[in-house]
């Protein structure tokens, strides 16, 4: 498989709806593969959604375990299809970046612990809580699934987003 082009605001895809997977074949196989490439390559990603490579399906993959915001309490590399939350606890803000919106971050108020149910590769149903920053990248990422933005979710554009240092 190989690395795909991120999709960039605003490319009409980052702002669909996507279509839930229906068959575990070797196209979801071959998709789920290329996100962890692209994850992986991009260096300081933490995860990346179907949409943001130009596929309207319901698959993201999360790995904050290589971040220090992340590496104490996570799951490690995480793939997830037809992701739902089940649960949510508490709140926190915090700054959010994106792949897709390379020019900015913002602050975000997101459930601090939540309940994620999903499939994973192989297609097997998984339930995990998810914590901190974990927990914060997985709904980031899920909200590219219904066609959101963290930009979508500041309270204000005017002081709640911030242009990247170059």
């Amino acid at each position: 498989m190989a690395v795909q082009e991120v999709r960039l605001y605003p490319d009409p895809i980052l702002k669909q709806v996507c279509a839930p997977v229906t068959c575990m074949d070797a196209r979801i196989d071959a998709l789920v593969q290329d996100l962890l490439d692209t994850m992986i390559a991009a260096g300081h990603s933490v995860g990346v959604a179907a949409p943001q490579i130009g596929v309207g399906l319901r698959v993201v993959v999360v790995d904050v375990s290589n971040s220090k915001l992340g590496r104490d309490d996570n799951h490690g590399q995480l793939v997830m299809i037809n992701p739902e939350i089940v649960e949510r606890e508490g709140e926190r803000v915090m700054r959010e970046g994106c792949m897709s919106v390379p020019d900015y971050t913002g602050n975000v108020t997101r459930a601090e612990s939540i309940v994620v149910q999903y499939l994973d590769r192989s297609g097997s149903e998984r339930v995990i809580r998810a914590n901190g920053f974990e927990a914060v990248a997985i709904q980031h990422e899920m909200d590219h699934l219904d066609g959101m933005l963290f930009l979508d979710r500041v309270s204000n554009l005017k002081t709640d987003v911030f242009r990247r240092k170059k």
